[in-house]
C-alpha cells in the first residue's frame, strides 16, 4: 500500500578551478563528509597537467539514499567555480562553464564581486532561473586561515551552508581525517619519540583548527546572506506504510 512520499536531497556537483587550488581536495573532503554524516556519495576528478593554473574540474554526487551513477556529471545541480578565470578565460575542460546546469540549478563563484559575463551567458543564467552566490572565499581563506591555500576549505563551508549537505560536524569530521588521518595514535617506545610524535600532532590539530575554522566561516558567510535553502534537486520517493 502507497503511503506519504518522503524528500530525498541528491546533488550532481560538478567544480571547477585552476591547479594549486585544491579542488580535488576538496571534493574529497565534501563526499566523506557526506558519507561520515550518513550520506551516500562518489567522485571522480578529472584534470590534465598537473601544474599550477591549468583547468582542474572534479564531479561529487551527493544523496541522502543510494547512489548508482559514477562518472563525469554533465547536468549538475551544483556548480562551484573556484577561479573566477574559469569564467573570464575559459579556463574549464565544460565549456561554457554553466553547460548542462539544470533549472533553478545554483553556482557559488569565489568572487568578492560579480565577475564579467557576456550578455549571452547572463541571459542563459536568467533563463535557467540560476541562482548564482558571490562567496569571498579566497579573502576568508587568508584572514581566517591565514593563508590563500584554504580556499578550498571556504567553498566546502560554502555549499555546506546551500544545501545542507554534509553538516559542519561531519564536514569537520572529514576535514580531521585529510589532515591527520584514521587510526593516529600518539605513542611511542621513548619519551623522545613520544615528544616528537606529540609535536607532530599539535601542529596537524592546529593545521585542522585552522581549515575548520574557515569552513565555518563560509558555512556561517552563506547563512546570514539567506543562501540555505530547500534542496534544488530533491526526488520524490514512495515510502510504504
Amino acid at each position: 500500500m502507497a503511503g506519504d512520499k518522503k524528500t530525498v536531497k541528491r546533488y550532481n556537483v560538478r567544480m571547477a578551478g585552476i591547479g594549486g587550488q585544491g579542488v580535488v581536495t576538496a571534493s574529497h573532503i565534501l563526499s566523506n563528509g557526506v558519507i561520515i554524516g550518513g550520506g551516500e556519495s562518489t567522485l571522480v576528478p578529472f584534470f590534465g597537467s598537473e601544474k599550477r593554473m591549468a583547468p582542474v574540474e572534479s564531479y561529487v554526487r551527493v544523496a541522502e539514499d543510494q547512489i548508482y551513477e559514477i562518472g563525469e556529471i554533465i547536468y549538475p545541480n551544483i556548480l562551484m567555480i573556484f577561479h573566477p578565470q574559469v569564467i573570464t578565460h575559459g579556463k574549464s575542460y565544460t565549456m561554457p562553464f554553466y553547460w548542462g546546469l539544470k533549472k533553478n540549478g545554483v553556482v557559488i563563484i569565489n568572487s568578492e564581486k560579480p565577475v564579467p559575463m557576456i550578455q549571452d551567458q547572463m541571459d542563459e543564467l536568467k533563463s535557467l532561473g540560476a541562482k548564482i552566490y558571490y562567496i569571498p572565499a579566497t579573502k576568508l581563506a587568508i584572514e581566517v586561515g591565514g593563508t590563500d591555500l584554504a580556499t578550498n576549505m571556504a567553498m566546502c563551508g560554502a555549499i555546506s551552508g546551500v544545501i545542507g549537505m554534509p553538516d559542519l560536524k561531519s564536514l569537520e569530521q572529514s576535514v580531521r581525517e585529510r589532515f591527520i588521518g584514521k587510526g593516529f595514535v600518539v605513542s611511542g617506545g621513548t619519551a623522545s619519540l613520544d615528544n616528537v610524535i606529540e609535536k607532530k600532532f599539535a601542529k596537524k590539530a592546529e593545521l585542522v583548527a585552522k581549515n575548520f575554522a574557515v569552513v565555518k566561516a563560509a558555512h556561517d558567510f552563506a547563512i546570514e546572506h539567506g543562501w540555505a535553502e530547500t534542496p534544488v534537486a530533491a526526488i520524490p520517493e514512495m515510502v510504504a506504510a
